[in-house]
């Protein structure tokens, strides 16, 4: 298997659906994606097998802070350290764009993102009660200080 790393534009929002519908309890919609390709602090890299797009990753830049949007990576893909490799790869476009640190909100059930996290230097550094509206779940805030 080959896998690259291309930017995300427009016309890659029906491919970013499948892998966002199979990630997510209440997935983003077209409208969420069609606004994030205008959104000039938006940057979205996508995780390919041949033409296919099997993961995607989304931050905002503002100033120095880099702020992970969204990860995601196809079921059938999971476990080979894809995600990894798209995270890192968002890490360095990140810095590129001038960010020193990045942060992002996880579930506090979602172990395996935990997991990769921490073990990139992500730190734990606080807790939004009933953060997400579909389960109520809370959202661990991970911070990596030095891209």
């Amino acid at each position: 298997m080959e896998f690259h790393i291309r930017p995300m534009n427009q016309a890659d929002i029906d491919g970013v659906l499948l892998v966002e519908r199979q990630s997510f309890i209440t997935p983003w919609s077209r409208k969420a994606f069609e606004a994030e390709c205008e959104n000039e602090l938006a940057y979205y890299l996508l995780l390919l097998e041949g033409h296919q797009i099997i993961g995607y990753g989304g931050m905002w830049v503002i100033i120095d802070e880099a702020h992970v949007t969204n990860i995601a990576v196809s079921r059938g893909y999971r476990g080979l350290g894809l995600g990894r490799r798209l995270l890192l790869a968002m890490m360095a476009d990140a810095k590129k764009r001038g960010a020193a640190s990045m942060t992002l909100e996880v579930r506090t059930g979602n172990t395996v993102a935990r997991k990769l996290y921490t073990s990139l230097n992500f730190k734990e550094r606080g807790i939004r009660p009933g953060y997400y509206s579909d389960t109520h779940e809370d959202a661990l805030i991970m911070w990596r200080d030095a891209l």
